[in-house]
């Protein structure tokens, strides 16, 4: 098995010991993104998790990947009645055949952020 740690400019670097994504056998796992800037800017839920979904594409494209390529994602949210706004903005980066999600409330996240998604896509 090889791995192949991926690291993109574009996206925050991790906060802790743990790569922004591994690739392995055509397989890309992608750590939770968050979009700390935007939340200490007292940006909106929106605002955040588009923040949050741009740090995950640049990370894709890092790895030459596209969201098309996207199979998996987890949602951890701090406040489910924030759901629908998120789910809009996730919506724009999944136009056709959205990959398998789930989506669940947390009592607390890194930071203290609003939203974190992760990632797995596979070509």
């Amino acid at each position: 098995m090889t791995k192949k740690i991926i690291l993109s400019p574009e996206a925050p670097a991790p906060i802790g010991p743990y790569s922004q994504a591994v690739e392995v056998n055509n397989t890309l796992y992608v750590s939770g993104q968050i979009a700390l800037s935007v939340f200490d800017a007292g940006g909106s839920i929106e605002e955040e998790t588009n923040q949050v979904m741009l740090n995950l594409q640049h990370i894709l494209t890092a790895a030459g990947y596209t969201f098309d390529h996207v199979v998996k994602c987890s949602i951890f949210v701090k406040d489910m009645g924030h759901f629908a706004a998120i789910n809009e903005v996730y919506g724009r980066y999944f136009v056709q055949n959205p990959p398998a999600r789930e989506t669940v409330e947390v009592a607390r996240l890194p930071k203290d952020v609003r939203v974190e998604i992760s990632c797995i896509a596979y070509k």
